[in-house]
């Protein structure tokens, strides 16, 4: 045995033998995901060791005290996220108790009173929240900006002297409803949000190419794992808004917000963007850039290295590379590229869009036949026309396929591409591709919300739901005001992991975000069945009737992708418990 100094970090979990009363098997699986998923690769990215883990709590040492508390504010950052779309009664939240003292190792594990006192310190901290002994607060000063409450001298069980204990004010902490607060930050990450910039070019109908160029550099920034970036989605919910910055801030969870204007006026553009920190609305940086449109490029490259200088992110020799992959540098073609996008992203979804985005990126192939992107733009619409079916073309996938691994072929690193390829592999099936090109686009672009999206649910349709969750997560943190989408996955896979309550909190949020969905009703009505509620799910078959009078769930059924027969048939058996008819 030998003796040393260590930051002890103790958690517990909440109400743990209440929560595996009411459903002991989801529980046990689900706080096993959370160690794994969570807490481990957390506690190693801050140069933590987990000692042990207990079933419902775990013990981890940290030579810094900051990095500790650094890790555990990620910790409790990340489970309130996971909890968001809980009921109250399902969410799995964490106390945690952090001391700096000395520690007897006897092999791997720790023993003494360092160990003891972290341990008697978590049982002060309140649900989601963070209580640290009097070292710890002192190791603090002037290296980590934490407001802290003093709890005063607290006489301890079995600790023959008072220890003088502080809470952190994270905000963390459950109060009423912790698990629908705002999430701030990513631990010590930087992070940012571009505001889209404002179209001061005389012709209204520039705005394509002022939206365009901020994808573009949302899209770039993206790319830098130093940097977590929130998607263009949350960003453009704040388009034509006069919003306070700090606010802005805070709903998104950011340390900093981009925002600017673009100019065009024939072959001359202007440019002017400015970093604003999140948390003073104070400017970090600004630019004014006047150039001829040719030098567009030159300049999205700039105001990425300018902020990635100011945020104090290395931008390594292989993301530098990665930043102009894929480009063309035909000022034209790139033009085509950015209507096209425009088009695919805009709420219009129909044949004259299919027709006016087919277009607009077969042009701008025609004058680079090098640029990768419209490329990965023709798999996608062709893929959305599969889905839709806009056309009688006999065969839209086998072209989406066709076009997307072209987009591969001209630029291997383009996220994007990756990105349609998982999502064309999807809808045929191949739900090894799609999980590996998922995979790969999130780890090109590390900001990527579309990517985790898709990520989780190949898990989800692989029949590894469990695992889908923090992929689900993280992609509504990357994009917090457009999570409908994410609440229908996450609804899928607690339903194919048999947590039928959690599947229908996670689908009944769907619908209040989304009114209008008939695929989460259907999916709810699923579960309703399991949990034996027949007359809400009547209620809920009603609304779907409305909402699409020809709804068949035979036919929903048969378009999901599920690699297992079991899940399907599961899925079967939930909706026939209803008693309701399963096609039209």
């Amino acid at each position: 045995m030998s003796r040393h100094l260590a930051a002890i970090l103790v958690a517990d979990v909440v109400g743990y033998s209440r929560l595996v009363g009411v459903n002991e098997a989801g529980t046990l699986a689900a706080v096993r995901a959370r160690w794994q998923e969570i807490v481990e690769p957390v506690a190693t990215t801050h140069d933590g060791r987990i000692v042990k883990f207990m079933g419902d709590g775990v013990l981890a040492e940290f030579a810094s005290a900051v990095n500790a508390v650094i890790a555990a504010r990620e910790i409790q950052t990340r489970f309130a996220a996971a909890n968001a779309s809980l009921a109250p009664d399902c969410r799995i939240m964490l106390r945690i108790g952090i001391n700096l003292g000395d520690v007897v190792s006897d092999g791997a594990d720790i023993f003494g009173d360092g160990v003891n006192i972290a341990a008697r310190l978590e049982a002060l901290a309140e649900p989601g929240g963070i209580c640290i002994s009097a070292k710890i607060r002192d190791e603090l000063l002037g290296k980590l900006d934490v407001a802290v409450e003093d709890l005063g001298e607290r006489g301890l069980k079995n600790i023959t002297r008072p220890v003088h204990a502080f809470r952190l004010c994270d905000g963390l902490a459950s109060g009423p409803d912790v698990a629908g607060a705002a999430v701030t930050g990513q631990g010590d990450k930087p992070s940012i949000a571009v505001l889209p910039f404002d179209n001061l070019s005389a012709d209204p109908d520039q705005e394509y190419f002022s939206d365009g160029i901020t994808e573009d550099i949302i899209t770039d920034l993206s790319k830098v794992a130093g940097l977590m970036v929130i998607a263009r989605n949350s960003s453009f919910a704040y388009k034509g808004k006069s919003s306070d910055i700090r606010a802005v801030g805070r709903d998104l969870g950011v340390h900093s917000v981009l925002e600017g204007s673009i100019r065009r006026a024939g072959n001359r553009v202007r440019i002017t963007a400015q970093l604003i920190d999140a948390k003073t609305g104070g400017h970090v940086w600004a630019e004014r850039y006047d150039r001829d449109l040719t030098d567009i490029f030159a300049v999205q490259d700039e105001v990425t290295r300018r902020i990635v200088e100011a945020l104090r992110v290395t931008l390594r020799p292989a993301e530098q590379m990665r930043l102009r992959e894929g480009r063309t540098t035909s000022v034209e073609a790139h033009d085509l590229f950015l209507r096209g996008r425009e088009l695919l992203l805009g709420k219009k979804k129909d044949r004259e869009m299919f027709d006016q985005a087919v277009a607009t990126f077969r042009r701008a192939i025609e004058l680079n036949p090098d640029y990768a992107e419209p490329y990965a733009g023709l798999g996608l619409i062709h893929a959305l026309d599969y889905q839709n079916r806009w056309t009688d073309t006999p065969a839209p996938l086998d072209l989406a396929a066709h076009f997307a691994a072209q987009a591969v072929e001209k630029a291997p690193s383009l996220p994007y591409a990756h990105y349609v390829n998982a999502v064309v592999a999807m809808w045929q099936r191949d739900l090894a591709k799609c999980k590996a090109e998922a995979e790969l686009a999130a780890t090109l672009n590390t900001s990527y919300a579309q990517a985790y999206g898709t990520l989780g649910l190949a898990e989800v349709y692989l029949g590894n739901p469990l695992a889908a969750i923090p992929h689900i997560e993280h992609a509504k943190r990357l994009d917090p005001v457009f999570t409908q989408q994410y609440q229908h996955f996450l609804g899928s896979a607690y339903l194919v992991a048999r947590q039928y309550r959690e599947a229908a909190a996670a689908f009944r949020e769907r619908i209040r975000l989304s009114p209008e969905t008939d695929l989460s009703r259907g999916l709810l009505i699923v579960a309703l069945g399991h949990l034996g509620e027949l007359d809400a799910a009547r209620q809920v078959w009603e609304e779907l009737r409305r909402a699409n009078p020809k709804y068949s769930f035979a036919g929903h059924l048969s378009r999901l992708p599920l690699a297992n027969a079991v899940d399907l048939e599961q899925l079967k058996a939930g909706w026939d418990k209803t008693g309701l008819p399963d096609d039209q």
